[in-house]
């Protein structure tokens, strides 16, 4: 079973200083058929500003992961954390008993274009953690390459949940392909460029949520950057 969810469909707010689009029900957008995708919660793509951002916020209980796609994101915690993270790192956060953080960006001339990522953690009130790495383009380039996985595997983040994220960037007319274990489901949001997906065509900022398929086959229509989650 293969279900879009096109660019246009999902939520969007813009305040200024802050451009988001949401897949699943955030804040003031709400929808009753997109609240999640099993314990997918939150991919908000949102596009900060020069010199603005978030001001230190509270979060527990989620597994919080940022994809930069272009430009910079500086992070602050109260672990006492901080960096700044860029195209090909991604950051990750557990909220567990309670943390709190800020998000800006450093830049006083370049937006920072980024997915942020809430999953739901298999266990409640763990220890706050914080952790990134890098991927650079030659893992990422037509292959799908693990960044956050519930083991930690391969060069993978670790995370508090039966879930597998893929990053990937592919070349025009290169396929890569996903064999799908029973019971699992995926969901593939297509971040750049133009996908034929199990032969259904994807265009930036649409998804696809894949269920009751043995596997996933993606070609690239022109040059593409996606993320694919592989969740229960």
């Amino acid at each position: 079973m293969l279900e879009i969810r096109k660019s246009s469909d999902r939520g969007y707010a813009h305040h200024g200083w802050l451009e988001s689009h949401f897949s699943f029900s955030f804040a003031e957008y709400y929808d009753p058929q997109h609240m999640d995708f099993h314990s997918l919660r939150v991919i908000n793509e949102d596009i900060i500003q020069p010199g603005m951002g978030f001001g230190t916020h509270p979060h527990q209980n989620m597994e919080i992961i940022s994809y930069v796609i272009s430009g910079a994101l500086e992070h602050k915690d109260s672990m006492g954390g901080g960096s700044i993270i860029r195209s090909g790192d991604v950051q990750f956060m557990r909220a567990g008993t309670g943390i709190q953080h800020s998000e800006f960006n450093p830049s006083q001339t370049e937006p920072v274009h980024l997915l942020q990522i809430w999953v739901e953690p298999d266990t409640k009130d763990l220890k706050p953690v914080y952790d990134q790495k890098h991927f650079t383009k030659e893992q990422r380039t037509n292959t799908l390459c693990p960044i956050v996985s519930v083991n930690g595997k391969a060069v993978a983040l670790s995370i508090h949940q039966d879930i597998d994220i893929y990053a990937s960037l592919l070349e025009k007319q290169h396929i890569v392909s996903y064999a799908i274990a029973e019971g699992r489901h995926v969901w593939l949001q297509l971040l750049s460029g133009s996908l034929l997906v199990n032969d259904v065509r994807l265009d930036a900022g649409d998804a696809l949520a894949i269920s009751e398929e043995l596997s996933v086959s993606v070609k690239a229509i022109e040059q593409a950057e996606f993320l694919l989650f592989d969740c229960v």
